[in-house]
């Protein structure tokens, strides 16, 4: 069985046998790959720490015809530990990683979506930024990568100039009034700016918006991208949106 070496994103782990774990990693090179990892739930295991959910490592694997065998776990960076201290952050990394695991799928190149995934986590575990800006910027950009970006400005339908009011999800977005559907939305300006803000990387008017613009924002955000990975985001019910004075107004 050939050898290979690789870095990942652990997103989700499930139970195998007495002792044993699939481990499901988002990695570099080979996109989305599921591992045995044996022997990592006995308290003696020398890497069952390692491969949680949002732990960034370094892997040793034997390739397998269905499922891949690890047999050596460096940790790069200990995200998932760094999270779990606070209920929001952890929420968001649960809701963030979950989107991944969606948006991916096993043995294709997702390089884009690997550094996306980094960078979220990273930002994140870094406390600069509220957590649910994070979440919502990391879902904007991870749609915008895999071929949905929302139009935020100009008409979706059309291509018509904008800014405008209508906001309409199967569309793409935002529309103009002749395009307009029935049951579009019609959020604030300045909630739409917030989005735009979090799709282009400008966190210092991301971080100056209000709560009213946040809360309608995370809700455009999350009805987009269930709509699109057409299914629900099970993480997202469970996201502590309770605004956190400490990092942002």
């Amino acid at each position: 069985m050939p050898l290979y070496r690789d870095s990942g994103v652990v997103l989700r782990t499930h139970k195998l046998g007495e002792a044993d774990r699939i481990i499901t990693i988002l990695t570099r090179s080979r996109g989305k790959v599921r591992a045995v990892a044996k022997g990592v739930r006995r308290t003696k295991s020398r890497f069952g720490a390692r491969l949680e959910p949002g732990m960034h490592v370094d892997l040793q694997c034997y390739e397998g015809r269905s499922l891949d065998t690890i047999t050596q776990a460096v940790g790069l960076d200990a995200w998932g530990h760094v999270l779990a201290s606070s209920y929001a952050d952890w929420t968001a990394a649960v809701a963030i990683l979950e989107t991944a695991d969606r948006l991916t799928e096993e043995h294709e190149s997702a390089v884009a979506q690997y550094h996306l995934l980094c960078g979220a986590l990273r930002t994140l575990a870094g406390g600069a930024h509220e957590a649910t800006l994070v979440l919502d910027a990391y879902l904007l950009r991870a749609l915008s990568v895999a071929g949905w970006a929302p139009s935020l400005h100009d008409c979706a339908r059309c291509g018509a100039e904008g800014p405008h009011r209508a906001f309409h999800i199967a569309s793409g977005g935002a529309v103009c009034p002749s395009c307009r559907p029935a049951g579009s939305s019609a959020p604030a300006p300045a909630t739409l700016e917030l989005l735009g803000a979090l799709l282009s990387g400008d966190w210092a008017r991301a971080d100056d918006s209000g709560p009213r613009e946040r809360r309608e924002g995370s809700g455009l955000t999350a009805a987009f991208a269930q709509w699109h990975l057409e299914r629900g985001i099970r993480a997202l019910g469970y996201v502590d949106r309770t605004p956190d004075p400490g990092r942002t107004r």
